[in-house]
């Protein structure tokens, strides 16, 4: 029998100074029986992150074709590829040829190994930004996770906080590279 999704529902109040955006967004989270509440916290942090009107989570672990995140424009075109995690030169090659700006997201203890090995390899590629979530701050997220989620992010310069009822966490990503 196969294992289905655990649903999360996340209500999101984006403040992001950075860009001039203030929005609401309510989402449905389909966690995936391999994954983790720790990628589902940096799935929605890179959702809080690059919050938009077009911006939506895709099927991510049940589709491998696809991003965690994307946000598309009225032609169907890539805008952003954000994928969480570890992927292999293939995939951010791949993203980079069908995106138009792509963003990786590695939260885990072992992306000094990781980036090292995948760093000469993907130098060439502009479009692509690679992003590390420090320990401390991914397991402090986890630790806010519930079935009904309601979180605020507030984005300024280099810094997110996001809050909830349950606490709150200052995050600052650690940039491996910067895309265009």
């Amino acid at each position: 029998m196969a294992l289905k999704a655990t649903i999360y529902k996340a209500d999101l109040q984006i403040a992001d100074m950075n860009r001039h955006y203030y929005e609401t967004h309510s989402q449905t989270i389909a966690r995936h029986p391999s994954e983790t509440e720790e990628r589902v916290m940096a799935r929605v942090l890179m959702f809080g992150l690059y919050a938009s009107e077009s911006l939506s989570f895709t099927k991510g672990l049940f589709e491998v074709d696809e991003p965690d995140i994307w946000d598309k424009d009225l032609t169907d075109a890539i805008q952003l590829w954000v994928d969480v995690g570890q992927p292999d030169e293939t995939r951010i090659k791949k993203a980079s040829n069908r995106s138009k700006k792509v963003v990786v997201l590695s939260y885990n203890t072992s992306t000094d190994v990781w980036w090292k090995a995948l760093e000469n390899k993907i130098a060439r590629l502009e479009n692509v930004t690679i992003l590390q979530l420090l320990p401390e701050a991914s397991e402090a997220l986890t630790a806010l996770v519930t079935r009904s989620m309601r979180f605020s992010f507030t984005i300024q310069d280099d810094e997110i906080l996001v809050s909830s009822d349950d606490g709150s966490v200052d995050v600052k990503l650690v940039v491996l590279k910067a895309g265009s």
